[in-house]
Order: C-alpha cells, then sequence, then structure tokens
C-alpha cells in the first residue's frame, strides 16, 4: 500500500483526490495540498461524505522549492502527483529530487512570462532523476496522456509502423452560459492563441493562430463538428517515439459563438500576456481575466452532453495500408454524479491517477524522466474504465482519413 501527495486543489485535483480515494486497494493515505487550504479542506469533505475516505491537507506554496521539499521530507510520500499549475512543474520536480520522491504531472512546464510549451525543460532533468534513483513521469492527463497511451498501444498492437496521427479534440457539451473556458482560463486561452503547429516529413511546420480548418465525424452520437489545428505538447514527444510516422496533426473543437468571444477579447488586448501599468501597478491582462471569467469548476452542475477525444492513424499492418481510431466518449452528467465534475476535468484526473496506480503498483517503475508512450499502455488501458473511462477502437476507411 502507498501514500501518495496530491499537488493542487482545481478541477482536476478534485477528480483525483476522488479516484485516489476509490483506489483503497492501492492507496492507504491520500494527502491534498494546495495554496489555499480552504479548497483542500472543501475536497476532503466532498470526498469523505461521497467514499468514506479520509485525506489530510495541507496549505503549500508549490513554487517554494524548500517549503515542499519539507512537506515531502516530513510526511515521505511515495508519489507526488502534480495537478497544479504547469508554471510549478520544475520547482516541484526540484523538491521531489532534493527529497527522493517520484514525480508525476499531466502537461509541460510552461515559463509564466510567455506560452513556450516545449519539454526541453523536463528532459534536462533526466540524468538528475536517473542517478537520484527516481522516476517523473510526464504527461499523465488525456491529451497529454492518454492520447499518447493511445498511439503507445496501436504501436504495439495494430500497425507494424504508424504513418499518420490525427488527435482530435471536441467538448460537444453545453454549459448554458455566453462564454467560459473549461479548464483554466490563462492556460486554455494561451493554448489557443499561440502560433499553431504540426509536425511532417521530419520537422515542425507553422500557421498562423486557428487558421487551418477541417470538419470531423464522432461517434457516440455527437457528428459532424468544425476543428482547428493546434499545436500541442504531445506532439513533440510522439514525432520521437512513433515508427516510422510522416505526420502528426492535433485538432480541437471550438463553437462559432466561442471564437467570436474569443476574437473580441483578442481584439481589445484581454488575451495579452504583456503586463500593463493600471493604477500604478503592472497587470497581465489575460491574467485579469482569468480572475472575471467562470472557474471551470463551477460549470460542472451546469453541463450537458458529451465529449470525445481520440487518435485517428493511419499505417502499414501486414503490408496492407490500415486506419483506426482509438477514442474515449464521456458524459456530463455522469461525471457529476460520479466525482462532482464536469467531463474535461474528469478527463485529466481519471488519467492521471491511472497513472499513479501504474508507477505505484510498480508495473511502471523505470530512473529517469520519462513521457507516458514510453511505458506499456497494456496494463493502464486496462486499468482506466474501473476509474470511469472506457475506450474503443473502430477500424476506418484510410481513404477518408483527413487530408
Amino acid at each position: 500500500m502507498k501514500k501518495v501527495l496530491i499537488v493542487g486543489a482545481g478541477g482536476v485535483g478534485k477528480v483525483v483526490a476522488h479516484k485516489c480515494a476509490q483506489a483503497t486497494d492501492v492507496f492507504s493515505e491520500v494527502l491534498l495540498a494546495s495554496r489555499t487550504k480552504e479548497k483542500c479542506d472543501a475536497i476532503a469533505s466532498e470526498v469523505e461524505t461521497m467514499r468514506g475516505v479520509k485525506i489530510r491537507t495541507f496549505a503549500l506554496d508549490a513554487d517554494n522549492v524548500a517549503e515542499t521539499t519539507a512537506l515531502l521530507e516530513k510526511e515521505k510520500p511515495d508519489l507526488l502527483l502534480n495537478v497544479a499549475l504547469p508554471y510549478q512543474d520544475l520547482p516541484l520536480m526540484d523538491a521531489c529530487l532534493a527529497a527522493g520522491i517520484d514525480y508525476m504531472d499531466t502537461a509541460n512546464y510552461e515559463p509564466p512570462e510567455y506560452p513556450k510549451f516545449e519539454y526541453k525543460w523536463q528532459w534536462a532533468y533526466r540524468e538528475r532523476f536517473e542517478k537520484a534513483g527516481i522516476m517523473a513521469l510526464l504527461g499523465s492527463g488525456f491529451d497529454p496522456g492518454v492520447t499518447n497511451v493511445f498511439c503507445a498501444y496501436a504501436q504495439k498492437h495494430l500497425f507494424d509502423e504508424i504513418h499518420t496521427v490525427d488527435i482530435v479534440d471536441v467538448n460537444a457539451g453545453n454549459h448554458g452560459l455566453p462564454f467560459a473556458t473549461n479548464f483554466n482560463p490563462e492556460i486554455n486561452i494561451r493554448e489557443i492563441t499561440q502560433e499553431g503547429r504540426y509536425w511532417e516529413a521530419g520537422e515542425f511546420k507553422a500557421i498562423a493562430p486557428m487558421s487551418v480548418k477541417c470538419d470531423y465525424d464522432f461517434p457516440g452520437g455527437i457528428g459532424s463538428q468544425p476543428l482547428y489545428l493546434l499545436y500541442h505538447e504531445e506532439l513533440e514527444s510522439l514525432a520521437l517515439n512513433l515508427k516510422g510516422l510522416k505526420r502528426i496533426r492535433f485538432w480541437m473543437g471550438f463553437s462559432e459563438n466561442y471564437l467570436n468571444h474569443l476574437n473580441v477579447l483578442q481584439n481589445v488586448g484581454m488575451t495579452s500576456h504583456e503586463p500593463v501599468m493600471f493604477e500604478g501597478k503592472a497587470i497581465s491582462p489575460v491574467a485579469f481575466l482569468r480572475s472575471v471569467l467562470p472557474d471551470p469548476a463551477s460549470l460542472a452542475e451546469r453541463y450537458t452532453g458529451m465529449i470525445c477525444i481520440g487518435c485517428d492513424i493511419t499505417g502499414i499492418k501486414d503490408g496492407k495500408l490500415k486506419r483506426h481510431f482509438i477514442y474515449s466518449l464521456m458524459d456530463h452528467e455522469e461525471t457529476f454524479r460520479d466525482t462532482k465534475s464536469q467531463a474535461i476535468s474528469f478527463s485529466t484526473g481519471v488519467p492521471a491517477t491511472v497513472g499513479a496506480i501504474m508507477m505505484a503498483t510498480g508495473k511502471w517503475k523505470r530512473a529517469g524522466v520519462h513521457n507516458i508512450e514510453t511505458c506499456d499502455p497494456d496494463p493502464f488501458l486496462e486499468t482506466m474504465p474501473k476509474y470511469g473511462i472506457p475506450w474503443e477502437v473502430a477500424e476506418l476507411d484510410p481513404a477518408e482519413a483527413i487530408s
């Protein structure tokens, strides 16, 4: 039995707390820490009411390496599960190195001052984690995370070589509000307003933000949805780890209403990260915007409808061109009944828990820093449905793949 420390008490942190508490055969004790202890206490109270499991909570400044190290040395968890902000990945990795504790996260490090979605900062820790004899698992959310595992599964079981991957992500649900983001507004807006990129023929190619669009027919009654080509961090590691790859892209769905609001906000400068002076203080417009938009966790009770995330993959098997779509469907109302959370938070929190279970049970245990697709996909995909996310594989016509 293992002890896990969860850092982060937002929407994803709540799901992780619920699911780690559900895994009583793996975790004997669950700890939850965040800058705002009151948020941790509210989650702990909910988990105890719904699952009968007590969670101990702590106030923690995740930017403060010494403070985190002291907590790790005092409590001696087997794993630090990071679902805080991406800006805090490196301080938390430093604390894990200092205390000799395994580490995992759901998103790559981002410098606070500008949007730069790259793994280089965390990959630079490889030798230090290897020498310390501890493991860092990177990107165990859904995308990145499950999408990487789907690709690893396809490489292991469905293809002799993979030629193209199109990762598709759509939220076809409705929260009834004029405008809101489904996870941290600052991170969400950083993602979609940056330059788009995809990998093809051995290099990344850049496009203007939101300038390439396609329509994709989703299963589960969702149907045809407009998708836009974005850059997403899993492209960087998958381009290195998939044999025979010729092209990999990431697509996300946005409603016309969402894009109209976003365009207005961009036009008036509210999506900028550059500080402006306001009443004698320098503030970031997008950080201010985050403070006035609805908390993504507050959307859960309002949400109806489905989300679908998957990998549309083409390649060669036994000398023949094949195409498979590996995907998961989640229902907002079902995830609310399970964890009082909307499906977007659920889709990240469950895989984070499953990744933690893989590490805690020794199914994934290697010193160093590892992206999730380098681990065996089978035990992960066997475990994930037990915690609320099923997955399917559909064979499709290669001639109808996204061009």
